[in-house]
């Protein structure tokens, strides 16, 4: 069963610069294990030493967020493309950017 990983720029640099790469595995956790098994610089930014998906970092499968179906336990059909998308952080608070009012 043949899954594609998305890999965003930030974690290129632990996949060989590789920008998609096809892994085999049931689930999302058997993706992502076998993804760390051919890249595993990239295991420390993607799971904890417990083994969960750190919380930085947001796999979808397909348009779906797997923390809203069953996450790392999630079943994949072959051919399914799995995105990861680590949350981005930093900037100027809203309260410091003069002239600018909006809500988030």
């Amino acid at each position: 069963m043949a899954i594609t990983i998305q890999i965003p720029t930030a974690l290129r640099s632990f996949t060989g610069r590789q920008g998609e790469v096809t892994v085999e595995g049931p689930t999302v956790g058997a993706a992502i294990t076998a993804l760390t098994a051919v890249y595993p610089d990239i295991k420390a930014h993607l799971l904890e030493d417990t083994g969960g998906l750190r919380s930085f970092i947001n796999v979808f499968a397909g348009d779906t967020n797997i923390k809203k179906l069953q996450g790392l336990d999630t079943p994949l059909s072959d051919g399914t493309v799995l995105m990861l998308v680590p949350a981005i952080a930093g900037g100027t608070p809203v309260s410091a950017q003069a002239g600018f009012w909006y809500a988030l």
